[in-house]
């Protein structure tokens, strides 16, 4: 189905396609049961469907489970995860632990929607058994074909509900996220369901630049639903369970979470380099408390990691990630929720581009990291890199000609820099060893080593 579009007639992106879906189908079969699937997505499990219907026709659950979600997986990660994009903790542990609030998140793909709870009835006020839900439709084929052209016509839904209380929710690039919010808020349960055989496969981005681009779309409009009227703790006060909510907030606080992340990779390396000591002598008793956190936080992380399924090597490609995504996608994700809060711009919708050449994908599978663009992004993860290395460089080579009694006052901030600069290691070798298409292009480098030294010589200016 094409649904109708128009300048002038805002089309709503994806939750105005599944919208417009949803009316289309009622006429034509009215089945009782929705699965949603992206389009680079495919059916992995033939049982998929009996065991969704399993928990949807529970006569012990009262019929109040409104979707089935199944984690998304995909067929093409490489062996190390280059790109930290199997979410196996984030799967197994956050996604299952918010399940068993029954709130699971609805996360766009994978899931079985009971279609009365996606036409904005409220259980059990508007409850209405499955098998009741029949099409006693007996027009021909050219009058459901009619009849569907208007249901699908870009004028349909003014003056109506569509995209507030009924259908996807318009108005946020993460709908499924918060359309799933509003569902759960009516009274209806959800319920994650990971099977051992995945449900249905799909594509993950095979180069930087798109997981980036996705990760930035997500965060974006995750913080765009904590920031609205929809805000868990507000929406979902009374309605759902606390630890749904918090679960929530797990996720639609992604963007902030780069303004701590900056902090750490920028002003502890500037004050190494200049010999100032931001955390306690390593012989004081205060530095036990840095040192437990520090060292608890990570071990839990690495048995959490191996637990899921992850390999040390996938571990720390996941760190390496993580530190690039919330320096980049989720800043960037911040600035414009911010910018678009204050009304100076509106809701954009990125599609995340999978077709990639022959050569990219041999340097995917050979986990060698694609950059081969003048992206701001790049820009700002080559001088976060050359900005530690300069800095612990520098710190080196003062302490050690200068002031060998410091080595205590900045080990840590030594250990930071130290460790910054082992997880960029592919980061230095796309900037000055790889001579492919996919390394850094020289403007970045550039760019990159000169804010790197400006920002170490600022001081001396």
């Amino acid at each position: 189905m094409a649904r109708e579009k128009r300048p002038g007639c805002p089309h709503n992106f994806k939750a105005g396609a599944m919208n417009a879906l949803i009316r289309v189908s009622s006429v034509i079969s009215n089945g009782p049961v929705i699965l949603n699937l992206d389009c680079d997505m495919y059916a992995n499990d033939g049982d998929a469907i009996r065991e969704a219907l399993c928990f949807l026709l529970d006569e012990k659950r009262e019929h109040e489970i409104a979707f089935v979600q199944h984690p998304q997986r995909f067929d093409n990660i490489c062996k190390n995860d280059l790109y930290a994009n199997s979410y196996l903790v984030v799967n197994q542990v956050e996604l299952a632990g918010i399940g068993s609030y029954d709130a699971a998140l609805y996360c766009g793909t994978g899931c079985f929607h009971r279609r009365e709870s996606l036409s904005g009835a409220k259980y059990p006020k508007d409850y209405r058994n499955i098998n009741e839900a029949k099409n006693n439709d007996n027009r021909s084929v050219d009058e459901l074909e009619k009849a569907s052209k208007v249901l699908a016509s870009c004028s349909y839904e003014k003056n109506t509900h569509w995209g507030k209380e009924m259908g996807l929710v318009y108005g946020c690039a993460a709908e499924d996220v918060v359309t799933g919010l509003t569902i759960q808020c009516r009274g209806w349960k959800s319920m994650y369901f990971k099977p051992n055989k995945p449900a249905f496969l799909g594509v993950a981005p095979v180069t930087l630049d798109i997981a980036l681009v996705q990760m930035k779309r997500w965060s974006e409009g995750m913080f765009q639903i904590f920031l609205s009227k929809y805000c868990p703790f507000i929406y979902g006060h009374g309605k759902i369970k606390f630890g749904a909510q918090m679960g929530y907030c797990n996720y639609l606080l992604w963007a902030p979470l780069s303004l701590p992340t900056l902090f750490y990779v920028i002003v502890p390396p500037l004050c190494l380099g200049h010999g100032i000591s931001l955390f306690p002598k390593v012989s004081s008793l205060w530095f036990i408390p840095f040192a437990y956190v520090f060292v608890a936080q990570n071990a839990y992380s690495i048995c959490e990691a191996l637990s899921c399924g992850h390999k040390l090597k996938s571990w720390w490609n996941l760190q390496r990630m993580l530190i690039i995504r919330r320096t980049t996608a989720f800043f960037f994700g911040f600035v414009d929720c911010i910018v678009k809060q204050m009304g100076l711009s509106q809701t954009a919708f990125a599609i995340t581009a999978k077709m990639v050449t022959e050569d990219v994908m041999e340097r995917y599978e050979q986990e060698m990291m694609e950059f081969g663009s003048s992206s701001v992004m790049f820009t700002i993860v080559a001088t976060l890199a050359m900005l530690n290395l300069f800095s612990l460089i520098g710190g080196f080579i003062d302490i050690i000609f200068l002031d060998f009694g410091a080595l205590g006052n900045l080990m840590c901030q030594i250990i930071l820099c130290g460790l910054m600069v082992l997880v960029n290691v592919p980061i230095y070798e796309a900037l000055f060893i790889r001579k492919d298409k996919g390394c850094m292009p020289f403007s970045v480098m550039f760019k990159s080593m000169f804010l790197a030294s400006l920002a170490c010589l600022l001081p001396y200016v």
